[in-house]
């Protein structure tokens, strides 16, 4: 039996009739990720494996240097041959990380490769999957075709041009492809030389003299309505934490802005009040416009000065952040809440200890509007493995209703990162399995498999609207 068999981590007779009949053929609904738009817009051919399979991929990156690999071979200007053989060298010593399960499973799925991935089967598997790579179907389209991609949500800078976007609309592909508005770089007033930079790149794409905070909001804005027109229907945020102040007046914001353009940095208090502004301002357009919100809060960045300066961000040394949550969280969504501008919007914890602190919040704040209108995201970044999938499922369950949820994402920059929702799938249907032989939940594949569609495909598609 090879490794990746049909019947992979379905442990038990009900989850393989629950996974075979009712979820391995749904479409996929990719609601956030970090694709190239232009990769999209060009219809990407990759020349080699070590292309599609280790570009931008911090995971990999991150297993490699564990296993005492040079950065020349992870991030640097060596071979691709020989970047992919240090890859395969890697994966021996990842056995129990989800990399082992995921590059198996991508090999498998996309280029029907059975071998054990190891320096020794490296050359056969090399030759197999670049051959495959110069097929007209293993193009970017034709690998969102293969996965039944319906819907992708890439991650957009307010300053990025969108031409990319507007030039794959009329593409007519099959998978609908949208922009998500991610104002990070807004917020960023600690930092006045990057925060300069990026307000003059905002005057050039929103086409305004920005001279004053009013006019900072009311390019930001500006952008956020051409996003609107371009088809995003969702914004982005990663943070730390949650971003609240009990109040803070125009006078004060005016007052950070002129100092921070002048090259002053904001004290952690003025970048708290002119964070939450932004946060605040975004989280209203986005209810006036039927948007969603999405908080993705926890990761503590950049940890390695040594290599952010040499190669900047998302290179890999990222990790799981110890930041006090609730507080601020809470007393932002009811701020929204009582204006009566909280849209829709989901929560991602990378922190397991704020499970159920996370799934005990979304409840305070639905509103009998939508079903789930608040939600609890999938397992995000270090805990999209099988233990954070399942810790998840199992706070939402307890504290909400699973029913509701929308679903699992890539979050991921590569076109190989499809399978992972076939990942998520099969841990659904075995955790699900499970309670139907110990008789947690009744033993009718009619209910459970229902669950198992909406949770899939159903309930995204509902949500989002795209």
């Amino acid at each position: 039996m090879t490794f990746i068999h049909k019947d992979f981590l379905l442990l038990n007779e009900p989850a393989k009739r629950l996974y075979h009949e009712y979820s391995r053929d749904e479409p996929i609904y990719d609601y956030h990720c970090h694709l190239s738009p232009q990769d999209l817009a060009n219809n990407r051919r990759f020349e080699n494996l070590s292309e599609i399979w280790l570009e931008g991929d911090h995971y990999k990156w991150r297993a490699m240097r564990s296993n005492g690999i040079s950065e020349d071979l992870c991030t640097g200007n060596a071979d691709p041959y020989e970047k992919f053989l240090a890859f395969c060298k890697t994966v021996p010593h990842s056995l129990r990380n989800p990399l082992y399960h995921w590059s198996h499973i991508e090999l498998k799925r996309v280029f029907d490769i059975d071998l054990l991935i190891n320096e020794s089967n490296a050359p056969a598997i090399w030759e197999q999957a670049n051959a495959k790579l110069a097929e007209p179907s293993f193009c970017a389209h034709g690998i969102l075709e293969k996965f039944k991609v319906k819907v992708i949500g890439t991650t957009d800078d307010p300053t990025d041009s969108l031409e990319h976007h507007l030039r794959i609309k009329k593409l007519g592909l099959d998978t609908t492809v949208v922009p998500t508005f991610r104002p990070d770089k807004s917020m960023q007033v600690d930092n006045p030389e990057a925060f300069n930079q990026w307000v003059e790149s905002l005057e050039v794409t929103s086409n305004t003299q920005i001279v004053s905070y009013r006019t900072f909001l009311e390019a930001l804005e500006k952008r956020h309505c051409e996003f609107h027109n371009a088809g995003a229907r969702l914004s982005d945020h990663g943070l730390e934490h949650c971003h609240y102040v009990e109040r803070v007046s125009q006078a004060e914001l005016e007052s950070i802005f002129r100092s921070v353009r002048r090259g002053k940095a904001a004290s952690a208090d003025e970048k708290e009040a002119f964070a939450f502004s932004i946060m605040r301002a975004v989280g209203e357009w986005n209810f006036e416009k039927g948007w969603t919100m999405q908080l993705h809060l926890g990761a503590q960045r950049n940890n390695n000065t040594r290599l952010y300066s040499k190669l900047g961000p998302d290179i890999g040394c990222d990790s799981i952040g110890d930041f006090p949550q609730t507080f601020k969280l809470s007393r932002f969504l009811d701020c929204l809440d009582r204006s009566g501008k909280l849209p829709k919007t989901i929560l991602y914890n990378l922190n397991d200890n704020n499970n159920y602190p996370f799934a005990a919040m979304i409840g305070n704040f639905q509103d009998g509007s939508i079903p789930g209108k608040i939600q609890f995201g999938s397992g995000w970044w270090f805990l999209d493995q099988k233990d954070g999938i399942i810790n998840q499922l199992n706070a939402l369950s307890q504290l909400g209703l699973l029913s509701r949820f929308v679903g699992m994402l890539t979050d991921s920059r590569s076109f190989l990162s499809y399978p992972r929702h076939e990942y998520f799938r099969r841990i659904l249907c075995n955790l699900l399995g499970e309670d139907m032989i110990n008789g947690e939940v009744p033993d009718d594949f009619d209910l459970i498999g229902d669950l198992v569609k909406r949770i899939r495909y159903l309930n995204a598609a509902d949500y989002f609207e795209l």
